[in-house]
């Protein structure tokens, strides 16, 4: 049987008896764990160090020490699945406990919670009611209440956080609190806010510290710690510095003391550079030195197999007792090249520029590559962040915190893995709604692979998930490190194009030409000139426009004026070939003038013959490329987020004829693997999905008698449900007008499939003129995927599809089927009557509804799908089930 998610096989599996991280309001960490009898003493020294008026406000009463005494056995019985209990610590005390409460069988439980008096307001019961309504969740509780005394204002408070509905009238002692258990886009929304303001604050002491101890700096030259300790005062720390040695009283001209104890103040930040083996040491001093945040360069742990996992994991809990963020280990470090702050905490060469540029790479030699690179462009940066092992700080961390960074205007990402990329989607999508977010992922060639008997799975091979989860939160995908900067320089600083039309202009016709040809792969539209804009130019101007090896600045003025001012073009790309007889710096100055007097409107230089040009004109923010390929690259990202950013949003499907209680039976019922028909086409019922009426039949009469019911013509296939390519083994038989051919398709499938006796399907012919393909794959780091593309034997031939991670937006379907290269073929193509594609988008969102409520569906695959100008029908579906383990929760907000 297919085992249900419950919170002894799941969450609670997940969250262990150690427990997990999470942040609080102030940034500070509290770890949350399930309680056990030996919680008995804690518990009670938090009840009896509180108030009066607070156990008042949790009991209804004051209590006496009989109840408490009851609570704490309550508390610390053994878990089961209708009651369990978390409890919230700091550095070892209990600071809080939340608890539920439900009889056998029934769907909702009663909630309490309690945090200790003195550590109120710092979000413990939010952080505590979070996990508690995903414990009860996955044991199947479907709504939390709980009684609260209006006077209790803090757990009102938390309860409204938490999108939950009061019911209460001016005579009421008590205010009914409900918790509903289904995400709810306010509730989300709620908790990303509470979420990224605590990273925020967390990462704070990291990247804009007031004082920095570095931690290993030798007095050799050439070491990491004592280059580290020399970049930061180089580039002029605005806080305090210090160096940490206990073998001199100098590094690098600057006083150093024998251990983080013996410093005069507190530190923010503290930087290690010692042997792996003495950096747990170091962290623990650290922590009980009072540092906010630190960062291991350190190499020598996880990168190099068990025994540096498990000295990687030590240095974790260190930080995590403490409190303290960690960065890496295995890293470059990090700069921040704001103005108040100046902190270069690399070991890497030069430092950047400063810009609006924040990069965060995990490989540190590709971020200093970048770092390189950009200088080099004159593209400035305002934070960078080498993550190395990202043991504890991830990119989602950063996500967050340039969501409200104002120096930050546009991020850069390299990335290798994700730790859990269904935050990563929720985070990246929010973040892109502001500013732009570009991402080179490495791995291309062997992430997301998987070996499926379905069409949907074994097209969701290489990178499927990624390209998915990219282009669905609008994050501008970047194959190489040369395309991310390209892109970046067009996007930092620059204005968003208001469509995809564009001129060329310039005084070299074959790179206007080469432009020309890059437009249509990048997206872009190279429109024709108005005759008014012709006739302004001179009658028989043209886009692209070659103005002349001797084009002066004058005459490269007027025309970009021209086009700026016609409203023709959403972004202009001039040109400048550099001759001894052209004036290049001139006619720079003179598209800068342009440019700087219609600031709304992009624009990029292809500068050729001259490799010192990184801006047009004073301006740095507009971009000189060398190549005119390179530029109409980087304005094809550019249009392509813009159009993504003047996309609506979405919200959720609106789906009738759903009926989720009825799939988990169909699902419990049962066995893992691939399905019958019957179970198959039950579940599609459950959401929905309209399917051809069909028949099983194990004998030639079976099938006949089917096929007299069901109405000829009929189709006789094999019903063995892992056999993917049924027409090509000879195992589908259409068409048939009688019994006698029915008698011998049946006869011939045998045959085929090498059996006196198979079982087939028999259905009537379908309707309709064009064959889909849909279905459904589960990945269990990005969760469930949505494939749509064309089907029958293009789904081999042409490879025509996309896909969708779930959750689905209401937008998700048509945007899918218009992204299908043959999408013409659903439009009424050649004179054909267009097909239905309201069903198709139906279809599409009822698949995702179905992936959502079904994680257990691992592939489902439907195809064909005829569809015509009626609506459309499943011919052929396959369904394979298997157990969900442990996944990534997209919601539920914990520390690595």
């Amino acid at each position: 049987m297919i085992p249900k998610l419950g919170v002894m096989t799941t969450y609670a599996d997940a969250l262990g008896t150690a427990g997990a991280d999470a942040l609080l309001a102030d940034g500070r960490i509290v770890r949350i764990r399930p309680a056990y009898a030996g919680d008995r003493d804690g518990l009670a020294a938090m009840f009896q160090a509180s108030s009066v008026d607070a156990l008042r406000l949790r009991f209804f009463a004051v209590p006496g020490p009989a109840v408490v005494a009851a609570e704490v056995a309550r508390l610390t019985r053994p878990a089961s699945a209708e009651h369990g209990v978390l409890v919230s610590t700091q550095a070892g005390r209990i600071v809080g406990v939340a608890s539920y409460e439900c009889g056998p069988a029934s769907s909702a439980a009663e909630f309490a919670v309690f945090v200790a008096e003195d550590e109120r307001g710092r979000g413990i019961g939010t952080v505590l009611l979070e996990h508690l309504a995903a414990m009860a969740k996955a044991n199947g509780v479907r709504e939390l209440s709980g009684e609260v005394l209006p006077a209790n204002y803090s757990m009102l408070r938390v309860a409204r956080d938490l999108a939950a509905h009061a019911r209460s009238d001016e005579l009421a002692e008590v205010v009914d609190v409900g918790l509903p258990m289904v995400a709810q886009d306010a509730a989300v929304s709620a908790a990303d806010v509470r979420n990224r303001t605590a990273e925020r604050l967390s990462l704070r002491p990291l990247l804009a510290p007031r004082s920095v101890a570095v931690v290993g700096a030798s007095r050799t030259p050439g070491g990491v710690g004592h280059e580290t300790l020399r970049a930061l005062a180089e580039y002029g720390f605005n806080g305090t510095l210090f160096a940490v040695n206990p073998h001199t009283d100098n590094v690098a001209g600057l006083p150093c003391v024998t251990s983080l104890r013996k410093l005069p103040d507190l530190v923010d930040l503290a930087i290690i550079a010692v042997p792996a083996a003495a950096v747990p040491e170091a962290l623990r001093e650290a922590g009980e030195s009072g540092v906010r945040a630190a960062i291991v360069l350190s190499a020598g742990f996880g990168e190099t197999g068990p025994a540096g996992q498990a000295l990687q994991d030590e240095a974790v809990r260190i930080a995590r007792k403490h409190s303290m963020r960690l960065l890496g280990p295995n890293c470059v470090g990090l700069l921040n090249t704001d103005r108040s702050v100046r902190l270069n905490a690399t070991f890497a060469g030069a430092p950047p520029l400063p810009g609006a540029l924040g990069v965060a790479s995990q490989s540190g030699a590709v971020g200093i590559s970048l770092l390189d690179h950009l200088a080099r462009c004159g593209c400035g940066v305002s934070s960078f962040v080498s993550l190395g092992n990202k043991a504890d700080i991830s990119g989602n961390d950063l996500l967050a915190y340039w969501y409200d960074d104002p120096a930050t205007k546009a991020v850069a990402l390299y990335l290798e893995s994700f730790g859990n990329p269904r935050r990563f989607a929720r985070l990246v999508r929010e973040l892109g709604r502001r500013k732009p977010v570009l991402a080179v992922k490495s791995g291309r060639t062997v992430a997301g692979q998987r070996a499926g008997a379905s069409h949907t799975a074994a097209a969701a091979a290489p990178d499927v998930a990624v390209d998915s989860l990219f282009a669905q939160a609008g994050v501008v995908r970047c194959d190489d490190l040369g395309e991310l900067i390209d892109a970046a320089r067009m996007l930092v600083d620059q204005p968003l194009p208001a469509g995809n039309r564009i001129a060329v202009i310039g005084n070299a016709g074959g790179v206007n030409v080469l432009a020309v040809d890059s437009a249509e792969a990048a997206g872009l539209e190279v429109p024709a000139a108005s005759p008014q804009l012709a006739a302004r130019l001179g009658g028989s101007a043209q886009n692209p426009l070659d103005l002349g090896a001797e084009a002066n600045p004058q005459a490269l003025r007027a025309a970009l004026t021209a086009f700026a001012e016609s409203g023709e073009v959403d972004a202009i790309v001039v040109v400048v070939a550099a001759t001894r007889a052209n004036d290049v710096p001139g006619m720079l100055a003179a598209a800068g003038e342009v440019f700087d007097a219609h600031p709304d409107l992009p624009a990029a230089g292809v500068v050729v013959g001259r490799w010192d040009v990184s801006h047009v004109g004073a301006c740095p923010e507009r971009p000189a490329y060398d190549l005119p390929e390179r530029a109409i690259r980087a304005l094809g990202h550019a249009a392509r987020y813009a159009a993504w950013r003047r996309e609506p949003l979405g919200g959720p499907p609106v789906l009738d004829g759903i009926d989720p209680v009825r799939a988990q039976a169909v699902i419990a019922a049962a066995n893992d693997g691939w399905q019958p028909a019957d179970v198959t086409a039950e579940l599609l019922r459950c959401y929905g999905i309209p399917q051809i009426p069909q028949a099983t039949a194990a004998t030639a009469d079976e099938a006949v008698a089917a096929a007299d019911r069901l109405g000829y013509p009929v189709v006789v296939k094999s019903a063995v449900p892992d056999l993917v390519h049924k027409t090509e083994v000879g195992a589908v038989r259409i068409d048939l007008p009688d019994a006698g051919a029915v008698r011998q398709a049946y006869q011939l499938i045998g045959t085929a499939l090498d059996t006196t006796h198979p079982h087939v399907l028999v259905q009537p012919m379908a309707g309709g003129h064009v064959e889909l393909a849909a279905g459904v794959v589960h990945d269990p780091l990005f969760g469930s995927l949505v494939m749509l593309g064309l089907g029958g034997v293009l789904t081999d031939l042409l490879g025509d599809r996309v896909y969708r991670l779930t959750p689905m937006s209401d937008r998700d379907g048509e945007r899918m089927w218009r992204s299908l290269r043959g999408a013409r073929l659903l439009t009424g193509f050649r004179g054909a009557p267009a097909v239905d594609t309201t069903a198709v988008e139906q279809l599409a969102h009822r698949l995702g509804r179905l992936a959502q409520d079904v994680p257990q569906v691992a592939e489902l695959d439907l195809n064909p799908v005829i569809a015509g100008p009626d609506g459309l029908v499943v011919v052929d579906a396959k369904l394979r089930l298997a157990a969900v383990g442990e996944e990534p929760d997209p919601y539920l907000f914990r520390l690595r």
